[in-house]
């Protein structure tokens, strides 16, 4: 269970390692559309960093951009997410990490909460070090 706290300035919540502030207002706290965004990339970035870990395909940076699409006549909903990886690397088998990519989608458990409500597309760009 998580208890959260609610005053004129948002609400908020204490875990082991911090205090999280969530309001509306961006100058006094995290805005609830930023964390349902850092949740899915946090969620479906490890897990594709695991994917390659246990795969023992070594990179050399993982980055994730995120673009997306609010309806403001629904709220301003999320409607679509694109979230493009960027990959450098030794020696990487592009068919491999698309389909780690596709792995890492069908276990990331934030993707599949939210799949059948916002469109989400992943892209990858990979570069060859040498």
């Amino acid at each position: 269970m998580i208890d959260f706290i609610v005053n004129e300035s948002g609400i908020s919540t204490k875990f082991g390692y911090g205090d999280l502030v969530i309001s509306g207002d961006e100058d006094q706290g995290f805005r609830p559309f930023e964390l349902l965004i850092a949740s899915i990339v946090g969620c479906s970035g490890s897990v594709f960093q695991k994917i390659l870990e246990k795969q023992r395909t070594h990179i050399e940076d993982l980055s994730i951009n995120v673009e997306l699409e609010r309806n403001p006549e629904e709220a301003n909903r999320i409607e679509w997410l694109k979230l493009n990886y960027t990959i450098k690397g030794y020696h990487l088998n592009v068919d491999r990490l698309y389909k780690n990519l596709a792995l890492s989608r069908k276990n990331c458990s934030m993707i599949r909460s939210v799949e059948n409500s916002i469109k989400i597309e992943e892209t990858l760009q990979i570069t060859e070090l040498s």
